[in-house]
């Protein structure tokens, strides 16, 4: 289990956890004998709580939703007793069992941390933004460890994250050297942020500089391949300075998408747009001539790699068919 967030156990608790007018006007006509908390972390039938009175445990009632870190809920000493509707709720296809694996609930942003001490899988990129967008929050990737690279590992880098995700939000950092950490915390203040990303991407590290302490388990990479190994067991919430809460996950070795097909051509709607305008309705944008898309591709105004990249998640979002998830949003 990891280390709880020590909150002061008075009413401003609420705000650092982000509590605000929103989440009052929910709660206004609460039970009697019932408080507004914060899932801060879940330990499989139980959840870590953190609201004014500082943090306790709750088992799990089987009548409710599948709880997440993040989520606000009523609780009274014994049990939580209600679940308030969430503004968003990140998620991603369970890879053992099927269905939905609730990630976070209730984050502003997804920050898609990778490591440029390893080759960046753009591709896992744009399966977070997909995710992310499905989530009801904003992307941004943010790419570790730039101390340990030269100016054009970066440039590359960047250059592969923006062919693929066209106009996402990118910052570069390194926690050793403190480099553009002033420009990360400027994005995630104010609001609730996940990490999310491989193992060994520098999750945890990042957490601890931006906390100015160490809050957040870390381990060493592979020197062979710089893989890690997932020093975050579980998803936690932490309250840092500037008013951010910040939700470490574990390394996830898969992404798979569990969403429906409109989000995915939300996301590369670059490309939708094209095969809309095409004219001809039962084209298959490989060989027919005055095709939109190939006229794209050919004039370097789209990329291919993207192209392709959109039918594979736009197959798989329609082979998923996940059923609406219960995300309580008001």
């Amino acid at each position: 289990m990891g280390v709880v967030p020590e909150l002061t156990p008075d009413p401003a608790a609420l705000r650092a956890l982000g509590w605000n007018d929103r989440w009052a006007t929910l709660a206004a006509d609460r039970p009697p004998g019932t408080e507004p908390a914060r899932v801060v972390r879940h330990d499989s039938v139980a959840v870590v709580v953190a609201g004014a009175a500082g943090t306790g445990t709750r088992p799990i009632r089987p009548a409710l939703p599948p709880l997440a870190v993040g989520d606000w809920l009523l609780v009274d000493d014994d049990s939580v007793v209600d679940l308030l509707p969430r503004t968003s709720l990140l998620q991603r296809r369970d890879p053992t069992r099927g269905g939905a694996q609730l990630i976070a609930a209730n984050v502003d942003r997804v920050g898609i941390v990778c490591g440029l001490d390893r080759p960046v899988k753009v591709g896992r990129v744009q399966r977070f933004v997909v995710q992310v967008f499905d989530a009801g929050a904003l992307p941004m990737v943010v790419l570790t460890k730039s101390d340990m690279v030269d100016d054009r590992t970066i440039a590359e880098a960047e250059a592969d994250i923006e062919r693929a995700s066209p106009g996402i939000e990118m910052i570069v950092c390194s926690a050793r050297t403190q480099h553009g950490l002033d420009a990360l915390r400027r994005v995630v203040a104010g609001r609730t942020v996940a990490f999310v990303g491989e193992s060994g991407a520098g999750k945890s590290t990042l957490v601890n500089a931006l906390a100015g302490r160490e809050i957040a388990a870390t381990n060493e990479v592979r020197r062979g391949d710089a893989k890690g190994r997932h020093t975050t067991t579980a998803r936690e919430l932490h309250v840092l300075p500037g008013h951010c809460c910040l939700v470490d996950t574990p390394g996830l070795r898969e992404v798979g998408l569990f969403t429906d097909v409109d989000t995915v051509d939300d996301v590369f709607e670059d490309v939708a747009g094209l095969v809309h305008d095409c004219r001809f309705n039962d084209c298959s944008h490989s060989t027919e001539p005055g095709c939109a898309v190939l006229g794209a591709i050919e004039e370097g105004t789209l990329d291919r790699d993207r192209y392709e990249s959109w039918q594979d998640l736009r197959r798989e979002a329609e082979a998923a068919r996940p059923h609406p998830p219960d995300r309580r949003r008001s």
